[in-house]
């Protein structure tokens, strides 16, 4: 007996336009929140230097400084704007305006 499994036709690869909508924009959603785990730790640390928090779990390097700390959550949400922006390009008004729609 044999037995055959046929597989559907997956998404056609396109030979122009953006290929990687969907990876930038699955790397923008995982950005998003270490941006706001770098802010967190960014205010922690400032906290800790004010005396209104604990202890700070890292007490020297480079990343000992709150300034480092927000300076990192800045630069990662600005490129998951940027992945987003990347990923949704292309993409008709009427899909993204919701006021267009006939609800």
């Amino acid at each position: 007996m044999v037995v055959r499994i046929r597989f559907g036709r997956g998404p056609q690869v396109q030979k122009t336009g953006r290929k990687n909508r969907r990876l930038a924009l699955a790397s923008a959603a995982l950005l998003t929140p270490a941006a706001v785990m770098a802010c967190v730790l960014g205010l922690w640390r400032l906290a800790a230097d004010l005396k209104i928090a604990g202890e700070f779990g890292i007490t020297s390097g480079v990343f000992s400084h709150w300034q480092v700390w927000l300076s990192l959550a800045a630069v990662l949400e600005w490129a998951a704007w940027a992945l987003n922006r990347y990923g949704h390009a292309g993409e008709s008004a009427a899909r993204t305006n919701p006021a267009t729609h006939g609800d």
